[in-house]
Order: C-alpha cells, then sequence, then structure tokens
C-alpha cells in the first residue's frame, strides 16, 4: 500500500466531534437506510422502476401518459417503483396504484420540497441520495425514463453507465417522448461516439418507445426466455453496484 505524509495522522481527541467525527455516523444512517429499505422491498419483484420531472402538471399529456403506463405495468404484474413526489411521480403511483400491484414510493427529504404524494402502497423516506438511487437499481427489472431535468438525466446516466461498466445487469431501458429526448439521442451520437467517448453499441443499451402498450410488450419480450429473476451471476454484479 503506498502512504503519503501528505495526509496529517489524527491526533486531536476534539476531532472525533467535529465534521469528520459527524461524517462517520452519517455512513452508519446510510447503512441503516440500505438495510431498513432492503428489508421492506426484497417481495416486489418483478418491478419496474419509472422516473420523470416533478413539475409537470397533471393537465399535461406527460402527465396522463406516464399514470397510463403505470397502470398497465401494474396490472401486468409489475410492481412500479417512483421518487414518490409530484408531478410525474405522483402519476407513475397514481397509475400503479389503481391497478392490481403496488405502487411504491422511494422519497427523499427535502428542504422546501413537499412531501411525499398520496398513491402509494408503499412509500420508504430516505435521507441519503445514495441510498435511495441503489433501490431503483436493485429492484428493477425494467427502467422507463419519462421526461425530466437534472435528477431523471442523472438516473439515466447513472444506469446507462452501471450497464456499460458491467457492475450492473443489462435490462430493458425505455425512453419515453421522442420529441423530448431525441435532441439528447442525436448529440450522443454526433459527440459521444463521433469523438469517441462512447462506443455506437453504447447507444443500443436504450430504446425510444411511445406507445404505453408498446412499453409493456417491450418488456415481456426481452424476458420472454430468461425470466424476471436475476441469475447468480447477475446477483453477484448487484452486490458489488
Amino acid at each position: 500500500m503506498i502512504q503519503t505524509d501528505k495526509i496529517p495522522e489524527l491526533i486531536d481527541p476534539q476531532a472525533m466531534y467535529s465534521t469528520n467525527g459527524q461524517e462517520a455516523w452519517r455512513v452508519l444512517g446510510i447503512m441503516a437506510e440500505f438495510a431498513i429499505a432492503t428489508e421492506r422491498l426484497r417481495g416486489v419483484r418483478p418491478a419496474v422502476s419509472m422516473f420523470g420531472s416533478a413539475r409537470v402538471k397533471p393537465h399535461h399529456d406527460y402527465y396522463q401518459k406516464a399514470e397510463l403506463i403505470a397502470r398497465l405495468l401494474s396490472d401486468a404484474g409489475f410492481s412500479v417503483i417512483s421518487g414518490g413526489g409530484p408531478g410525474l411521480m405522483e402519476a407513475v403511483n397514481r397509475g400503479a396504484h389503481g391497478g392490481r400491484s403496488p405502487a411504491i414510493g422511494l422519497n427523499i427529504l427535502l428542504p422546501h420540497e413537499q412531501g411525499g404524494n398520496a398513491y402509494q402502497d408503499l412509500a420508504i423516506n430516505f435521507r441519503y441520495f445514495f441510498a435511495r438511487k441503489m433501490m431503483f437499481v436493485r429492484f428493477a427489472s425494467a427502467y422507463v425514463v419519462l421526461p425530466g431535468g437534472f435528477g431523471t438525466i442523472d438516473e439515466l446516466t447513472e444506469w446507462l453507465t452501471l450497464v456499460q461498466t458491467g457492475k450492473d445487469r443489462r435490462i430493458p431501458i425505455i425512453l419515453v417522448g421522442r420529441q423530448f429526448w431525441q435532441g439528447l439521442i442525436d448529440w450522443m451520437h454526433d459527440k459521444l461516439v463521433g469523438e469517441g467517448m462512447v462506443a455506437a453499441a453504447d447507444l443500443e443499451l436504450m430504446q425510444i418507445i411511445e406507445e404505453p402498450e408498446a412499453i409493456v410488450a417491450a418488456i415481456f419480450n426481452y424476458y420472454e426466455t430468461r425470466g424476471f429473476q436475476p441469475s447468480r451471476a447477475e446477483r453477484e454484479k448487484m452486490l458489488n453496484l
């Protein structure tokens, strides 16, 4: 192991009560969130994680489509996981809540943000983004990505990175809204592939599908010959996210 003298040794006992000491306790808090969420979600498979903007209002076409997709997935036997908040997250929970499978909300506690929506059969509150994001990945058999902002794009690119690097199993990643997403896809082809930042095959990890019924069919078609449960090798991958 390479040693360095650039980091001073901790010799001040008062430092345990400083910011560094508090960070150690936060690690324990993250571990507790992992344990609680894993226990509460262990029976939800197969599940689909859906993401989208918190700012979209109920009268918007995006809201109505998100609600319909979630309802179809729920009636098809999928637990549907969302971020639990307003906007398209509410639409997702609302649609799944009206179906026969659970509507799950992974709520994040944020200052100046309203609480979770009222359409959650199972609600889990998180203080730490890290633990929450892990649960979206760990229990999903597919990702459905609705129009959204920074948070939605963050989730999309994280999923793509995990699959591209072999840290997670390959599952369907479906974008909804060609008019919304096509500019980003074109930019990825032009800049990321064009300048050698990713391989052209990496963009095949995701697809755009518009029709709600076609989204459900695409997920079933993907698993037709393999089943929804992760294989032993895939479970090993997921333990090392």
